[in-house]
């Protein structure tokens, strides 16, 4: 069920207004922040849907980046892995994954994110080498949300998703409006799930210094049918199909896997093809973060209370590690090596 327009609040109403003052940006500064409303609004009582997007900060100006003319994605910057924790545990993930990775924050929030009635903690963080937009629903969280591995900002929301179900995605949340734009969630064969969001103006963010990677297992019969439909749809470009990859990527050394690595305006993917035998945690880690020292970024995550998983190994083009942070988000962690 989706809330009509005319439940959400109108371009004059005082609703309206005071989301438009808190999401403005710090013109001296030159950064966005996501402040309270003016007083008597008070968005942990408000029910009207706001967008994932809009309430963890991505403020109205000018694309740092543009992407290619036939793509509806705008950039890597503005891709953000969606993280789900419990409400206690919120605090102590965003400590731990900011000393891992540095950056900032944006400011939580309380506030209902989806086109149906629920609440949760919300806030956006940046990291030279990722973005999260992380969770904390204090209300049971509305199917199919929660399962979506992360959320693309696109150019024209009509026409990313025609192009979705023309490439073989299914829209299994219709698009629904919020305050500055519109949002929907696609499931791509092998049952990949990703939020697209558009806004009536773009925000502004610096390029990551790093790219970080979608890391997606699928089975072999439905590999080809997703790879397909979303190089489709991103307007991207197979990179590398390794059909006969040591399973020890995936903690199955000895058993040849697929691997096939993607790019697009949307940013980089990997695709794992498995027979689905997996050892924790291969396949919970929804995204591999590229840093420049493997070594001292796993000593930074464990010293801030994550716990390491996968010891760092040598894997063919990188060193990899995997932690799970407080709160029971998995990552890869990995640093390129040169081919010898």
């Amino acid at each position: 069920m989706l809330y009509p327009a005319a439940e959400l609040p109108q371009p004059d109403s005082p609703d309206s207004q005071a989301i438009r003052n808190a999401m403005a940006p710090d013109i001296r500064s030159g950064r966005s922040h996501f402040s309270l409303p003016m007083k008597g609004y008070s968005m942990k009582q408000s029910l009207k849907p706001i967008s994932l997007a809009l309430a963890l900060g991505l403020t109205a100006s000018l694309p740092a980046h543009a992407a290619t003319s036939s793509s509806v994605a705008v950039a890597p910057q503005y891709d953000t892995s969606h993280v789900y924790v419990a409400p206690g545990e919120v605090d102590a993930f965003v400590k731990s994954f900011l000393a891992t990775f540095g950056g900032k924050s944006t400011a939580q929030v309380v506030v209902n994110v989806l086109p149906v009635p629920s609440s949760t903690t919300s806030q956006l963080l940046q990291t030279p080498v990722g973005t999260v937009s992380l969770f904390g629903f204090t209300t049971p969280v509305p199917y199919p949300f929660g399962a979506e591995r992360n959320g693309y900002l696109v150019k024209d929301l009509d026409k990313a998703l025609a192009e979705a179900k023309k490439n073989g995605a299914d829209v299994i949340v219709h698009d629904f409006p919020d305050p500055i734009g519109r949002d929907a969630v696609v499931q791509w064969p092998g049952g990949v799930n990703m939020q697209l969001y558009w806004h009536t103006k773009t925000p502004d963010y610096a390029a990551f210094q790093t790219v970080p990677e979608n890391r997606v297992y699928l089975s072999e019969q439905r590999a080809d049918a997703f790879i397909k439909g979303f190089v489709g749809f991103s307007h991207g470009k197979v990179i590398a199909d390794e059909k006969r990859l040591d399973g020890a990527v995936v903690g199955e050394p000895g058993k040849p896997i697929r691997r096939v690595k993607l790019e697009s305006d949307f940013g980089k993917m990997v695709v794992f093809v498995t027979d689905g035998h997996l050892p924790y945690p291969y396949g919970r880690e929804t995204t591999g973060y590229e840093v420049s020292d493997l070594a001292a970024t796993v000593a930074k995550a464990e010293s801030s209370g994550a716990r390491l998983v996968v010891e760092p190994k040598a894997e063919p083009g990188r060193q990899s590690a995997i932690v799970e942070f407080p709160g029971g988000y998995v990552a890869e962690i990995h640093q390129p090596v040169a081919a010898k």
